[in-house]
């Protein structure tokens, strides 16, 4: 079983910063694919960006404005949010994946609460 906790969110003028964190309980951290999505109102939820090992990938939504990282010592990932836009508010979710890399929703074990994340214009 593997328990996560977001922290980080917050209210963020446009074109500000903002890092999430997630921390994790449970054995094998570095060897899960973790991931960041996010979920707008009235939307489904959507991929974000996703780690494992060496491979990163991004949603192209945020692709040069955000950026995984994790630190395996401290079982936890980040997720560096810059150039922040009103669109990407959302509450954001982190996640962990026991199998292969991927990102899709469905494909992920273990989910956190969410934390929520708001760019005003």
């Amino acid at each position: 079983q593997v328990q996560l906790v977001e922290s980080g969110g917050g209210l963020v003028q446009a074109g500000g910063s903002l890092r999430l964190s997630c921390a994790a309980s449970g054995r094998a951290f570095s060897s899960y694919t973790m991931g960041w999505f996010r979920q707008a109102p009235g939307k489904e939820r959507e991929f974000v960006a996703a780690f494992m090992l060496s491979t990163t990938r991004y949603a192209d939504s945020v692709k040069g404005r955000f950026t995984i990282s994790r630190d395996n010592a401290k079982n936890t990932v980040y997720l560096q949010m810059n150039s922040l836009k009103p669109e990407d508010t959302a509450v954001y979710y982190c996640a962990a994946k026991i199998r292969a890399f991927g990102v899709g929703v469905n494909e992920y074990d273990y989910w956190g609460q969410g934390t929520q994340v708001t760019v005003s214009s």
